[in-house]
């Protein structure tokens, strides 16, 4: 459905780290650092970007978004959400764990990274 997803960062380096370890832990390769200084991570096709606003103004975070990556399993958002804090993202809204309704079951983990982005850990029980 995506092609791809952009978040704005102010340091672009801590961002890379931050990024870099979360989405390690989701068995992605380290992003890379193109000519304009952007972080660039593929896969399937799909990429995500870290960079600083293209504009020259403060990045922010989107107020209401959240950027969601799967996982292949609860511990996989686990070391997900402890990759996340221990390379300056912030754990965010209830710890990690089931969320459910009538009709879908997740485990979800919240987490801010360095600047501000809003990021959830998802596995959705069969």
């Amino acid at each position: 459905m995506f092609s791809h997803i952009v978040v704005g960062a102010d340091d672009v380096a801590a961002s890379k780290r931050f990024y870099d370890a979360i989405l390690g832990v989701l068995g992605m390769q380290p992003g890379t650092l193109d000519a304009k200084g952007r972080a660039i991570y593929t896969r399937d096709g799909t990429l995500f970007l870290v960079t600083s606003p293209i504009n020259g103004e403060p990045a922010t975070h989107a107020n209401g978004g959240t950027i969601g990556f799967s996982a292949i399993s609860p511990e996989q958002v686990d070391a997900w959400h402890a990759a996340g804090i221990a390379h300056g993202g912030t754990s965010i809204e209830d710890p990690p764990g089931v969320r459910e309704n009538p009709s879908l079951k997740l485990y979800l983990a919240y987490l801010r990274d360095p600047a501000g982005n809003k990021l959830c850990g998802t596995y959705r029980y069969p």
